[in-house]
């Protein structure tokens, strides 16, 4: 062949096989070769509840890459189906609400459903009345009517009667829908909601609120929680770890730069009202605080606060019958190595 044909055709040939031995001597190392893949399914649809910003900032501000994931980021259609599709091994990581994972340990076979990280440091759930409708204190609930969810009143109705000195015979309960109106409609006199979520909405509606929390009154409510299988985290403890360190790197960078969260909040839930998703995000970010939290980190749980949650819900029927052993659903041992003295580890 020509050496004017050679020379071009070296030269056309030398960058890639400069990079074939720099792809080389990166595979020599001990580092992995490829992000490892994995599914976080959110326990509801698109929108700011904290876990689920944890994980949308961890995606768009490359935290998930940086600790070597690939995630995919689903929600369920029906919520509690995501519990059903980790125990399928078809998604790695959720959400659940701590009280839930407790109820469910005790499904027959357990689904090994086991959280990771504490997010919520209360409860999810509050209690409304009408700010001009004279009640101000749970003792004026005697004579009330007062709405549930579900099967029957919750613990933590019930706590707060009991910690207030009220009979539960003195309040009238009926069950109710998801429909705030029939607290505007005067149908009764004490509604049942989420706090990150209703409040908002009856305020756009223009009434004003009086909100009452089981915490207030000396409940040991939990919150969310990222969650996994037993089976995946006995298998798979790194990527738990460098997962869990992710979202709550996510955690903190909403926490610091709220704007910016909620910009990335709309691009996963594009349909959904700002204001609304900042008032949830706000109001989430407030409940993830504790002493705990302050001392060593976003996220952090114990023992002590699953154990205390656990003997709540059977003192007031939240579980027909107490665990064995609650530790089967937490394992904090990954967010204790997430930190150092209160401080992410990074990367």
């Amino acid at each position: 062949m020509p050496p004017s044909i050679i020379r071009p055709l070296l030269a056309a040939l030398l960058p890639l096989l400069l990079a074939v031995l720099l792809a080389a001597c990166d595979n020599g190392g001990d580092g992995p070769t490829s992000a490892d893949k994995v599914t976080f399914m959110a326990g509801f649809k698109p929108q700011a509840n904290l876990p689920f910003v944890g994980a949308y900032v961890a995606q768009e501000k490359g935290f998930f890459a940086e600790q070597d994931l690939e995630v995919d980021i689903k929600h369920v259609s029906t919520p509690g189906e995501n519990f059903r599709f980790l125990s399928l091994g078809e998604v790695q990581f959720s959400t659940g609400d701590a009280a839930t994972i407790i109820e469910r340990a005790g499904d027959d076979p357990p689904l090994g459903i086991i959280a990771i990280a504490l997010i919520g440091q209360r409860g999810q759930q509050g209690f409304a009345v009408l700010a001009d409708s004279g009640i101000e204190t749970p003792a004026d609930w005697a004579g009330k009517r007062a709405g549930y969810k579900g099967t029957q009143p919750t613990p933590d109705f019930l706590a707060i009667l009991n910690a207030s000195g009220i009979d539960p015979s003195e309040v009238e309960t009926v069950r109710v829908g998801f429909s705030p109106q029939v607290l505007t409609e005067g149908e009764v006199d004490i509604f049942p909601l989420f706090l990150s979520n209703e409040p908002y909405t009856l305020n756009e509606l223009g009434y004003e609120l009086t909100l009452f929390e089981a915490a207030d009154f000396g409940a040991p409510t939990l919150g969310l929680t990222y969650v996994t299988t037993q089976e995946y985290l006995t298998e798979n403890p790194d990527i738990v770890l460098r997962f869990l360190k992710a979202v709550l790197r996510g955690i903190e960078y909403a926490r610091d730069n709220r704007d910016e969260a909620i910009d990335t909040v709309l691009r996963f839930a594009t349909q959904e009202d700002p204001n609304h998703m900042r008032f949830m995000m706000n109001t989430e970010l407030d409940a993830s605080l504790s002493d705990l939290t302050d001392e060593f980190g976003a996220g952090w749980m114990t023992g002590d606060q699953w154990q205390a949650l656990h003997d709540y819900l059977v003192e007031f029927g939240g579980i027909p019958a107490p665990l064995a052993d609650v530790s089967v659903t937490y394992d904090d041992g990954f967010v204790q190595q997430a930190y150092e003295d209160g401080e992410l580890v990074w990367p």
